[in-house]
């Protein structure tokens, strides 16, 4: 095992690796800094371009890339409230309103501390424990992805804050929305009303754009002046007091682990895990009521844990060859086209190639972490921006990276009108977060139900009964049922 580390390392430290890393970390901080623009497109784009290079160069590139957009993803979230990353949602409810008091920088430093963070946790899961997590991940069959979904479902009400019905309808209103295009077992139309368009269903990306970027637009020209009242305060510190970092910790710790667990189950990925962990570290605080407010731990707690995610998804994409998220889907195209397939002998037959993974991944946590650190102070300058500068330039990035997504205008007034919808909830005090939650997981709760309801011939009780899907459904009750007796018990 000794020899193969050796190998791994010496393949990293070689100059055209690091250069190809270094690109690609720069590229990577590019493409998730900027709304729409996320690291599946980034992968994705870069994929053909790594086809004449070696594999270490090519993978080093696209890791680099990988690595770098969800860190990235939390500036604009923390800057702007526009999350450049579906990763980065949760990052936005505590950042941006550090933003607002003037904490930008500490916020920015927070942001790439605890993603550095998560990811070396991850990372230490992928090197020592990948059978037994992918061995768990083995497990997950559709009564249990639905089992997953519906646990992630009924953390709307713990999201909602103090407005818990408003939160149950904007959750109603995202299924519903999640519904729209092909029925996933027979493939009819569903609430299409005949616009071709529609058959793939409603972007989820677009949809964020607009809820998070166009809303926050038009509430702050509504207001007439920048509602973003750190534009002309001071930044404030850029790095954590010592108290800070050890308030901060737990809630980082406990992120990663959810976060590298969750990233680990095919088909879930970070933006999941971070909500999950900003919700449980919300339930374990002695200060609640700052969540969403500009809490630290929140904050820690979800950037640690969208993160880690990348460490889970690349632990199962490995031994087993099952993407954990879309961008790992990608990467086992770009290792098949340089030969290697990923699956459990990878393990046995090229272990110095999977340490130079890790290296690898390792190495841009750093060079992130150092570019987070570095450009911390001039990022957050970005807020004392004219407003007007400022809305367009939230605009026309949202817009493109709508329309980049899939070529469709479409998703461009997909984009404004959860702008518009977006303004008026806010208007109105109701959450978007449960209306995210609803977005992202209907999908997968309803088509994993209906497959575990065809396997078992209609037998609801040997779907629901398993013990893993028993476990999640019980925690969802759990999660519904404690805000409303913690409410009375006040």
């Amino acid at each position: 095992m000794g020899a193969e580390i050796a190998q791994g390392l010496a393949a990293v430290f070689q100059l055209e690796v690091l250069g190809f890393l270094g690109v690609g970390v720069v590229l990577g901080a590019m493409f998730g800094s900027l709304p729409g623009l996320t690291a599946t497109m980034g992968v994705a784009v870069l994929t053909p371009l790594t086809f004449w290079l070696a594999p270490e160069a090519g993978l080093a590139m696209l890791l680099g890339v990988y690595a770098a957009a969800i860190p990235a993803g939390g500036i604009p979230a923390i800057l702007i409230n526009v999350p450049g990353t579906p990763a980065s949602i949760a990052t936005s409810w505590d950042g941006h309103a550090l933003a607002r008091k003037g904490q930008a920088g500490l916020a920015l430093s927070v942001n790439a501390f605890m993603s550095a963070l998560g990811q070396w946790t991850s990372l230490l899961f992928l090197a020592v424990a990948a059978f037994p997590l992918a061995a768990f991940a083995l497990r997950f069959g559709p009564a249990e992805y639905f089992g997953l979904a519906l646990f992630g479902i009924s953390l709307m009400a713990g999201v909602s804050g103090r407005f818990v019905l408003k939160g149950l309808l904007a959750g109603t209103l995202g299924l519903a929305l999640s519904i729209v295009g092909l029925d996933p077992m027979t493939a009819y139309p569903r609430l299409t009303f005949g616009v071709a368009s529609f058959l793939d269903g409603i972007s989820f990306v677009p949809v964020m754009i607009g809820l998070f970027g166009f809303a926050e637009v038009l509430v702050q020209v509504f207001k007439g002046r920048r509602a973003n009242e750190a534009a002309e305060a001071p930044l404030g510190e850029a790095a954590p007091s010592g108290a800070q970092w050890k308030k901060m910790l737990p809630a980082a710790g406990a992120g990663a682990g959810v976060g590298t667990l969750v990233g680990a189950i095919p088909a879930a990925g970070g933006d999941i895990g971070s909500v999950i962990a900003w919700e449980q570290a919300r339930r374990l605080s002695k200060e609640k009521e700052e969540f969403g407010k500009g809490s630290l731990e929140g904050l820690a707690a979800a950037a640690s844990s969208s993160n880690a995610a990348i460490g889970g998804a690349m632990t199962t994409m490995l031994t087993l060859g099952i993407p954990g998220d879309a961008v790992s889907a990608i990467l086992i195209g770009a290792l098949m086209i340089h030969g290697i397939q990923p699956g459990p002998l990878l393990f046995e037959n090229r272990q110095a190639f999977v340490f130079t993974l890790v290296f690898l991944l390792a190495l841009a946590g750093l060079l992130t972490l150092l570019l987070g650190l570095f450009a911390a102070k001039p990022l957050a300058r970005i807020l004392r921006i004219p407003g007007p500068w400022l809305w367009a330039g939230i605009t026309l990035f949202g817009t493109v990276g709508a329309y980049a997504l899939n070529n469709s205008v479409v998703d461009v007034w997909a984009m404004l009108l959860a702008g518009v919808a977006g303004f008026w909830m806010r208007r109105a005090d109701v959450p978007l977060g449960p209306l995210v939650l609803g977005l992202i997981l209907g999908p997968m709760m309803e088509a994993n139900l209906r497959r575990a309801l065809i396997l078992s011939r209609g037998d609801w009780l040997s779907v629901l009964g398993q013990p893993i899907p028993a476990f999640f459904i019980g925690a969802a009750l759990l999660s519904l049922v404690w805000p409303l007796l913690r409410k009375r018990a006040a």
